[in-house]
């Protein structure tokens, strides 16, 4: 399938590295002129080393008003994609305060924060926009040790629903991806140990986890032309997890 983002501006939030970067490259090979943040800016540095038409910019997305500020200053897009996250593992019995608000600060509000400035630039430009919040499987399955981070998954694929019915009268699709572990760079060094996975794996029907290529090429679809009508979803990339 041959999608083309040609002229179009994206922003990508969490673009350092990971899933976030391979969204970045992708929509820029496809054409698009990319946005990339990140809180680290070593990680930009790199990205940008390698695709210096990428315009880099860092920032903590947990502050909000700074945040606002530098989102409304890089002006209008065609597209948004919300991937920036923080993953907190701990059992439900020691969860803490401090990381609940870490976990809701950067999973939701953040993303409230910035698709707001960036929509309603959409729609003072009458732009049909397209959304694309990275979510993840936990929002929709208990995992052990995942008790915050599922519920601000949860939350984010509430707030999708809401921003797709709201938005959609101006022309701008909402829509979630729900991967399961996918494969990066750092995925790796916790989930290559067969011990640990096997159990992970075994639920699984497809047999393996997913790669960072399988999330980048919904993400693409779900932003392009070519699911027009596709708004207010949240699409497993599971090998089929959550139907078991």
């Amino acid at each position: 399938m041959n999608i083309s983002f040609e002229g179009k501006r994206v922003l990508v939030t969490g673009a350092g590295q990971g899933v976030g970067r391979g969204i970045a490259v992708e929509l820029w090979r496809a054409g698009a002129n990319i946005v990339a943040i990140s809180k680290t800016r070593s990680h930009l540095e790199s990205l940008q080393s390698e695709y210096p038409s990428i315009d880099i910019v860092d920032v903590d997305i947990s502050d909000w008003e700074k945040t606002r500020e530098v989102i409304d200053s890089l002006g209008h897009f065609d597209a948004l994609v919300n991937n920036a996250a923080v993953a907190i593992c701990e059992p439900f019995l020691t969860c803490s305060p401090n990381d609940f608000d870490r976990m809701f600060d950067v999973n939701v509000k953040a993303v409230l924060n910035i698709s707001q400035v960036v929509a309603k630039k959409m729609i003072d430009n009458k732009t049909q926009g397209a959304i694309v919040n990275i979510s993840s499987q936990a929002s929709k399955a208990a995992l052990k040790d995942h008790a915050i981070y599922s519920a601000s998954k949860a939350a984010l694929d509430s707030l999708t629903r809401v921003m797709a019915l709201e938005l959609g009268a101006y022309g701008i699709r909402v829509n979630a991806v729900n991967p399961t572990v996918i494969m990066t760079a750092m995925a790796k060094v916790g989930w290559s140990d067969p011990v640990k996975s096997s159990e992970m794996i075994s639920k699984i029907p497809l047999g393996r986890f997913g790669e960072v290529s399988e999330v980048v090429n919904a993400v693409l679809f779900l932003l392009s032309d070519k699911s027009s009508m596709i708004n207010g979803v949240q699409l497993p990339i599971d090998g089929g997890f959550l139907a078991t």
